[in-house]
């Protein structure tokens, strides 16, 4: 399993980003993305996103 990024959700502030502890996310395209392989599944990034858009 790994996170999933609602596109039309995402407002591209990067909280998720800066909270990620394994740095699996990136900005592309003004948006979080999910950069591959790594995700430990903590919720991190799910519970700092401001818009709900991520999920595991």
């Amino acid at each position: 399993m790994a996170i999933k990024v609602d596109k039309s959700k995402c407002t591209g502030c990067g909280a998720c980003i800066g909270t990620c502890p394994v740095e699996v996310l990136e900005m592309k395209d003004g948006k979080a993305s999910y950069k591959g392989d790594g995700c430990i599944e903590c919720g991190a990034c799910v519970s700092v996103c401001p818009v709900e858009a991520l999920s595991l």
